[in-house]
């Protein structure tokens, strides 16, 4: 972890070690702002993570269903519903994410994931007090890619 600073003091956030280690221990995400449309940063990236394995639910109280996956209202519903999730990744403006860190660490998550120039310090500082590691404009997609490519360089076990 990182500390980092704007204005009104340190708020630890996770470098690219922390943002790696969540990314391993990560199997169920939450994808806060997921949007249907092909085009779209949220649509990508869930599309990327669910092709690598981590089961990704959409929360947007806007669309029925992401991906195949049916959408839900708010993150407590998304729990309520599907069960805890490990990480939530937040692609919403930064004036929204104070409230989604709230119910990130109401809801029980391990990581709130502020995606790549998303930057809100009010945000960090709630999900740290509630115990949750927080990345912050950073990208979930582009950082597995990143750990897939150093686990591909690892020898490996010829037996």
């Amino acid at each position: 972890m990182l500390d980092l600073q704007e204005g009104t003091g340190p708020v630890p956030v996770a470098d690219l070690d922390g943002a790696l280690d969540a990314l391993r221990k990560t199997r169920r995400i939450a994808i806060v702002g997921a949007s249907p449309d092909p085009g779209r940063p949220s649509h990508g990236v869930m599309r990327y993570l669910q092709h690598h394995g981590f089961e990704c639910v959409p929360v947007n109280p806007t669309t029925r269903d992401v991906l195949g996956v049916r959408s839900h209202r708010t993150l407590e519903e998304a729990v309520a519903e599907t069960g805890p999730f490990d990480l939530v990744d937040v692609f919403r403006r930064p004036e929204h994410t104070p409230a989604i860190a709230r119910s990130a660490v109401a809801t029980g998550a391990r990581y709130l994931w502020l995606q790549l120039g998303v930057v809100n310090w009010e945000a960090a500082r709630i999900a740290q007090a509630g115990g949750l590691d927080v990345v912050m404009d950073r990208c979930t997609a582009m950082d597995h890619r990143l750990l897939r490519s150093r686990s591909d360089e690892r020898p490996r076990d010829p037996t």
